[in-house]
């Protein structure tokens, strides 16, 4: 079998691979431009026969058939909760990783490992402690209290992810620069922090798209609108008897939109921090 035989079997078997981890997305996207009727309809209609827009309509309020779910509510909460702890873990996480990268102090391997081993732990296991310490501080339905989660799940990624960066920028560079006339502070902003931006801008996405999906946690901790997010929010679509699956495909698209607009974005730093494309020294 030639090279180029097998370089197009490789890619049409990658392509099939690919369809079928795709095809439930796909299922949902085009279930949100479309009735309930067809929806429900056997055997299913995979191609939609009239695609419309109602179903956004209605979970915003406009429309015929509006659906009385503060969709517009539950997206700010997302946004406030995943921003902030974002923002929070990678500036707890940056300077962590810069400490185990740069310094020796006593504990540093003991602390690290138990840093990783927290990151073993699932997070519906802490659902019921949570709650508990939670409701006894006051901060139960708060964005407050889901904030403080997200950046504790998040902190020990972002450490080792931005630590394995740093320990690749050369030591000397910092040391140049601090000859040159830099302080220590200037010379981690100017040269050290520009060689790792990569790995700190891949640990922000992974941590924002974690707090952006993450439904066990926040189904415990949030009660009301005030502090619900968007994949709790899928659940008010759910009654006793019925569901609305399309009001609630429809809902599922707006929390994969910003998800995939950011991954877009910014796939060259998500890549090198895949790959842990730094600098080697």
């Amino acid at each position: 079998m030639s090279t180029r035989t097998k370089n197009i079997l490789t890619w049409i078997v990658t392509f099939v691979i690919m369809l079928i981890i795709c095809l439930p997305g796909l299922w949902i996207i085009l279930s949100a431009f479309r009735t309930n009727g067809e929806i429900l309809t056997k055997p299913a209609i995979w191609i939609p026969q009239n695609l419309t827009l109602d179903n956004f309509r209605a979970i915003f309020g406009y429309g015929e058939n509006v659906v009385g779910i503060p969709v517009a509510s539950y997206f700010r909460n997302s946004l406030v909760i995943s921003v902030t702890s974002t923002f929070v873990a990678v500036l707890i996480g940056m300077t962590g990783g810069y400490a185990f990268a740069r310094y020796t102090f006593p504990g540093k391997a003991a602390t690290f490992l138990w840093l990783m081993l927290s990151r073993t732990v699932p997070g519906i296991a802490l659902s019921l402690p949570l709650f508990i310490i939670w409701s006894r501080m006051g901060i139960i339905d708060t964005q407050f209290g889901v904030i403080l989660v997200y950046t504790a799940i998040n902190v020990p990624f972002t450490i080792w992810l931005t630590e394995g960066f740093f320990r690749q920028v050369p030591r000397d560079l910092n040391e140049a620069a601090q000859i040159d006339g830099c302080t220590p502070w200037q010379a981690f902003w100017k040269i050290e922090f520009p060689l790792a931006k990569s790995g700190i801008a891949s640990a922000g996405i992974f941590a924002f798209l974690t707090s952006w999906n993450e439904y066990a946690l926040a189904s415990q901790l949030t009660r009301s609108t005030d502090s619900k997010t968007l994949p709790v929010g899928l659940m008010d679509f759910t009654a006793q008897f019925t569901i609305d699956w399309a009001g609630m495909c429809a809902m599922a698209v707006i929390i994969i939109v910003p998800a995939l607009i950011l991954t877009f974005l910014v796939q060259k730093h998500l890549i090198a921090g895949l790959t842990f494309g730094g600098v080697k020294g």
